[in-house]
């Protein structure tokens, strides 16, 4: 097999690939607040958990405010759980938070308050899969590991123009992501490499129109080269989203406050404030709201507000009430984590996207 500068010939182009994809990224890549030089792996590892199935506009606007509050491991490792899920508010996918605030417990444990550097010590932390602890480990403190999210697979399919399904192209990218990433490491570019990937398949290589005009490694690719490059990846079926109602109560007492209540730990926005609401499969209208509700004494009438929330596996419908009160000791019922809170103290709580919404008006 003829080699070059000590490389086998077949691998000439994946050296080529990771010279480009480095290289553009060192003049390309956003200007993003956790993209700080020297990386700091606390702040990278808030950022790699807020990142997982959320838009990064959806994170900027999160980002900085969390940071400020929790500055450091050990302060999140200390902080109390319902004041990091407030902070996380608006971010959706609350089992995050709870998962970054473990790993910062036993950062702090385990590990002296030190993010751990190797792969396989990231691992053992709550919350870090395969690919979060790669991203840290390898942009962050430069090891050979490698990453593979949609991006990632999306970039490297199109490059070598493999129309493999969703299934068989998850498998198929941590393999030749292992391969460049070991690549990378040795050239000295393994952390702009990586990122580099993430970034292109994130501004460029994207799903709807790549921008191949723009694209560093337009020449490498083969799908382009085919006009292949909009049907690869094979598109993934979706699948059915079940409803779930909500029928909502908006409850106010006539001096500006608000009843509010804890959803259980377990299940969809669980820990979460909301005001008194029941949920359903949607095959019928709830009788007796007021008494589901343990809301006795109150007349509920018609919704005067419905809304449609979608959710990874669910089309939540809201329907919205609102009544106001005199008498308000009542409502505090056993069995239901309630309280009165002014809008100001509302706002402080850790809500879901529709029930910040519904309470304060906010989209």
């Amino acid at each position: 097999m003829a080699r070059v500068a000590g490389r086998p010939a077949e691998s000439r182009g994946d050296l080529e690939l990771v010279t480009r994809v480095a290289r553009w990224f060192g003049a390309a890549a956003r200007a993003l607040p956790w993209r700080t030089w020297p990386r700091d792996p606390y702040r990278s590892l808030v950022s790699e958990l807020m990142l997982q199935q959320t838009q990064v506009s959806r994170v900027l606007e999160k980002f900085d405010a969390f940071v400020a509050r929790f500055p450091t491991v050990r302060e999140l490792a200390r902080a109390d759980e319902r004041d990091v899920l407030a902070a996380w508010s608006g971010l959706g996918y609350y089992r995050r938070a709870r998962l970054l605030h473990a790993a910062a417990r036993a950062i702090v444990e385990t590990h002296g308050g030190h993010v751990p550097r190797e792969l396989g010590a990231l691992m053992s932390l709550p919350g870090l899969g395969r690919y979060t602890a790669g991203a840290i480990a390898s942009i962050v403190f430069g090891r050979p590991a490698p990453i593979v999210d949609g991006n990632v697979t999306r970039v490297l399919l199109r490059v070598s123009a493999k129309p493999l399904a969703t299934d068989e192209a998850m498998g198929w990218a941590w393999k030749r992501s292992e391969g460049l990433a070991t690549l990378a490491h040795e050239r000295g570019v393994v952390a702009a490499f990586n990122e580099g990937l993430m970034e292109l398949g994130a501004t460029i290589c994207t799903p709807g129109g790549p921008r191949c005009g723009s694209c560093p490694v337009a020449e490498l690719c083969a799908a382009r080269a085919r006009g292949e490059q909009g049907s690869i990846p094979k598109p993934k079926a979706k699948a059915k989203r079940k409803t779930l109602v909500c029928e909502v109560v908006v409850v106010g007492d006539g001096a500006g406050r608000l009843l509010v209540e804890r959803r259980g730990v377990g299940g969809m926005w669980g820990g979460l404030w909301q005001a008194p609401t029941h949920e359903h499969a949607g095959d019928s209208r709830a009788r007796g709201l007021g008494r589901l509700l343990g809301l006795a004494g109150v007349r509920v009438g018609k919704a005067t507000l419905e809304f449609v929330h979608i959710t990874t596996h669910r089309r939540v419908l809201f329907r919205v009430r609102r009544v106001v009160v005199g008498g308000a000791s009542g409502l505090l019922v056993a069995g239901r984590e309630r309280r009165w809170a002014t809008r100001e103290e509302v706002a402080e709580l850790a809500l879901s996207n529709p029930q910040r919404r519904i309470l304060l008006g906010e989209d």
